[in-house]
């Protein structure tokens, strides 16, 4: 009897079952592996783009993961290491499945390789969408484009692990700045413990950072303690309650305001000021 012969027979009603279980299983997976790729469709919100770029809403619809910017920026002309002679890896990354950025599009770490801030900018120029806005970076006086323009972010400094806060000189962050003296400045202070050295501490200018990264990356400390953020964390929002009263646009958006007559007052509030602050006092 041949080996086929020996095969028992799957009935039709089996088979059913068999396929419909296989088909469910497929299911499954495709759906967990939609899911997977559906967390990616949003970045993290401490991304940073490269220069140029447009709010995150507006790049995740209009770039279309060319890759075009990336290999612009490898292929650099500043990309030689003035040290070693040797190519410099770019600058940016393609965020692949195991990043926390969206898959695809263009990204950097400053700990890992920071902007290097080139004069012509080439990732940006080479955009075929517009997801990297030139006008962004274009000087419109001269016509030209301006690397004090650029805006990837903010640097910050944790005034807790920088050493330079503890007494010890430190100017790495400072050095390291190709806009040094504008973006980060060296502010002396008096060590009110010894009596006798100074502070140099580092800090940074949020109208002329762009970003860059080159300061996260000198710095000394195991866990960076100066470090880029996206401006809208790094600065933060004041509410809608608060004025700039020296700003006339702002000052135009509360006289548009509608009136919701809500008040703060209080029963506190009927009392004199100066006998609530006098309170307990005797003279």
């Amino acid at each position: 009897m041949s080996n086929e012969a020996k095969k028992p027979r799957i009935s039709e009603r089996r088979r059913f079952f068999t396929d419909l279980a296989h088909h469910a299983g497929l299911g499954v997976m495709g759906a967990l592996l939609w899911a997977g790729y559906a967390q990616k469709a949003k970045s993290s919100p401490l991304t940073l783009r490269p220069p140029a770029a447009l709010e995150e809403e507006e790049f995740l619809k209009t770039c279309i993961k060319c890759g075009l910017c990336a290999e612009a920026c490898v292929n650099r002309p500043q990309n030689i290491d003035k040290e070693t002679g040797r190519p410099r890896p770019g600058t940016l990354k393609m965020a692949k499945a195991q990043d926390d950025v969206t898959i695809g599009t263009p990204f950097f770490i400053p700990t890992e390789v920071p902007c290097y801030m080139c004069d012509d900018i080439p990732c940006v120029p080479v955009c075929p969408t517009g997801s990297l806005d030139i006008k962004k970076v274009t000087n419109p006086e001269t016509g030209e484009m301006d690397i004090r323009m650029m805006d990837m972010g903010l640097a910050v400094v944790d005034q807790n692990s920088c050493i330079a806060f503890w007494g010890i000189q430190c100017d790495a962050c400072y050095r390291a700045c190709p806009l040094m003296d504008e973006a980060i400045k060296l502010e002396y202070d008096r060590n009110s413990r010894t009596g006798k050295h100074a502070f140099l501490k580092p800090v940074v200018d949020m109208n002329a950072c762009t970003g860059c990264g080159l300061c996260e990356k000198a710095c000394v400390t195991e866990k960076p303690a100066i470090f880029v953020l996206p401006r809208k964390i790094a600065l933060g929002k004041p509410g809608a309650h608060y004025v700039k009263g020296w700003d006339k646009k702002d000052q135009q958006r509360v006289s548009e305001r509608v009136n919701t007559d809500v008040t703060t007052h209080d029963e506190r509030s009927k009392e004199n000021p100066m006998d609530y602050l006098n309170k307990g006092l005797e003279f």
